[in-house]
């Protein structure tokens, strides 16, 4: 959610109990603004707030020129003073997918799992193998992996110029109320995977300054996102059962949307046994 329009952009997903209390509203309103100048970012997001045992990480974006590629994850507790998150690598990725429990709210809390592996055809013949994470690596990816798998924006909201930057269209006005009941109409807002499958054919109907993006209706398991109409139809509304906690919003025949995750950072693997 853009910093510029956090009151308004809260109280459109509060429906989903995505909301922040009256202090951490205010503390935000003044510390992101310290923090864009700071950093000499082009625009701040809030990203929302993952749940931990002892105190919860609240989390930031800030941009620069490109808007897919330039950006830093941050974190708070007290929504004033920000960390900056390391980038997700692949090593930290592979260790921090073996960790399944919650969040405990100490960033230098270290988690340890144990494998037990066979050597060699025997069953007699095992060795164990210790993987260390610390809680910031595994916050970094949790972040990275939401934002991969689940940061959403409508179709036309950003550009992509032929140096291939991709960077906010300030002509979009918006879809019309029937384009944002389909989900077609929404992308994927992170490096596409599969648009590279499509064929020469389906390529032939698409835009390639806007439709450089995966769309929502294609991912695996079908039905992985809820689409509602709310507040008389005014509030488009998705939420991902993938990552339960995310919720996104736009707003019909105006350029406002934004999500915001709120949850205990963990993915939802039963959803395919749920559908």
């Amino acid at each position: 959610m853009d910093s510029n329009s956090l009151y308004y952009s809260l109280e459109l997903v509060a429906g989903s109990g995505s909301t922040l209390n009256v202090e951490q509203r205010t503390a935000l309103q003044t510390s992101l603004v310290i923090l864009k100048k700071n950093y000499k970012f082009h625009r701040v997001l809030f990203w929302g707030k993952i749940l931990g045992l002892k105190e919860d990480y609240f989390i930031a974006q800030g941009k620069g020129e490109d808007e897919l590629q330039d950006k830093k994850n941050l974190y708070s507790f007290n929504c004033m003073d920000w960390f900056l998150l390391p980038p997700a690598t692949e090593s930290m990725i592979e260790k921090a997918s073996k960790i399944k429990s919650r969040f405990i709210g100490d960033p230098s809390y270290v988690y340890e799992h144990i494998e037990i592996r066979r050597q060699g055809e025997r069953d007699d013949t095992t060795e164990e193998v210790v993987t260390k994470v610390n809680e910031e690596s595994r916050l970094a990816v949790t972040v990275h992996q939401i934002d991969d798998e689940a940061s959403v924006v409508p179709r036309g909201a950003f550009v992509k110029s032929p140096h291939g930057l991709v960077q906010m269209n300030r002509s979009f006005g918006g879809l019309s109320h029937s384009e944002a009941r389909k989900l077609d109409n929404f992308f994927h807002f992170s490096e596409a995977k599969n648009l590279k499958k499509k064929s020469i054919l389906e390529m032939g109907d698409l835009n390639p300054a806007i439709d450089f993006l995966d769309v929502l209706s294609d991912d695996i398991p079908k039905g992985s996102w809820s689409l509602q109409l709310e507040c008389a139809s005014k509030v488009c509304v998705l939420r991902s059962l993938l990552w339960l906690g995310l919720s996104f919003y736009h707003v019909p025949m105006t350029p406002q949307h934004g999500y915001i995750y709120i949850g205990d950072g963990i993915k939802n693997l039963d959803l395919p046994f749920m559908l």
